[in-house]
């Protein structure tokens, strides 16, 4: 039997963090990909039919969702580099 190539404290482990990260990346996919619960005209923001103005809310919400998952995963990387140190 072969010893694998990375040691024991350097595999990769899903944990409840990186559950949440992917969570946070996985959304604005499936909110984009389900058209037919945007595909609408109704409701109007400022004149702006719900189809487009709901995108565009992707668009900043996708950039606030994708930030939380990597600070989340550099924070977790971090306490994770602090513990095997200690």
């Amino acid at each position: 039997m072969t010893q694998s190539a990375e040691s024991p404290d350097r595999r990769q482990v899903v944990t409840p963090t990186r559950v949440v990260a992917g969570v946070c990346l996985i959304a604005p996919f499936v909110a984009m990909l389900w058209v037919s619960s945007y595909a609408k005209i109704e409701p109007r923001l400022i004149g702006i039919p719900f189809f487009y103005w709901y995108q565009m809310a992707w668009v900043l919400v996708s950039t606030a969702l994708t930030t939380i998952a990597y600070k989340l995963v550099q924070r977790e990387q971090r306490a994770r580099k602090g513990g095997a140190a200690q």
